[in-house]
């Protein structure tokens, strides 16, 4: 958001512009997955290097949350994803979003409530699928697992019932179905990050 100084009252010079920062929280895929080891306080001082401001890590490994300047997500996400590949190494996917956004996750979730806090996630995507090609997905996926499936704005709503480890509905799945990488976050997750980010 860029905040213009006042023209009919003193103050800065007609034309100056302050940059406002917003809070974020990126949502980090494949950390500390496999070969893709990385501390936090790694990952914290790597992104405090680029200028990002107000860093700090929650809850579990791949949560981070920092100010920048207010800007579509996307390109925050390419950044941050190049700033791990640059400096450490290996592909990554960080799902960026603010804080209207990640209250959404938690409102809007239609399993929210009804579920295990622990087992209703919100995956988190990285471009939004179209609803037929969800449909093909949900065809695909029928009689594999009692999961309850529904889908949101660059987001689906998953209820895992009988817990994630025990799912057929892995990202890998996911993933070559709806050609969109993911990252899923709890409910009660969610709720700590939340709290995190309007205080």
């Amino acid at each position: 958001m860029i905040v213009r100084p006042s023209l009919d009252r003193e103050g800065p010079i007609a034309g100056m512009e302050d940059f406002a920062t917003t809070r974020y929280a990126a949502f980090f895929a494949s950390m500390n997955v496999g070969g893709n080891r990385l501390s936090m306080a790694e990952l914290r001082d790597a992104l405090e290097r680029e200028d990002i401001e107000d860093v700090e890590t929650v809850v579990a490994s791949g949560n981070v949350l920092f100010s920048y300047e207010d800007r579509p997500s996307e390109g925050l996400s390419e950044m941050l994803a190049y700033v791990v590949k640059d400096r450490f190494g290996f592909d990554t996917f960080a799902a960026v979003r603010n804080v209207a956004e990640v209250r959404s996750a938690i409102a809007d979730n239609p399993f929210n409530g009804s579920g295990e806090d622990n087992l209703v996630h919100t995956l988190f995507l990285e471009g939004q699928v179209d609803p037929d090609q969800f449909k093909v997905m949900l065809a695909a996926y029928e009689g594999r697992g009692p999961e309850r499936i529904a889908l949101g704005p660059l987001c689906l709503y998953i209820d895992y019932v009988e817990g994630v480890g025990n799912s057929r509905l892995t990202n890998a799945f996911l993933e070559r179905k709806l050609d969109r990488r993911g990252t899923a976050r709890n409910m009660r997750s969610l709720a700590r990050i939340l709290e995190k980010m309007e205080h």
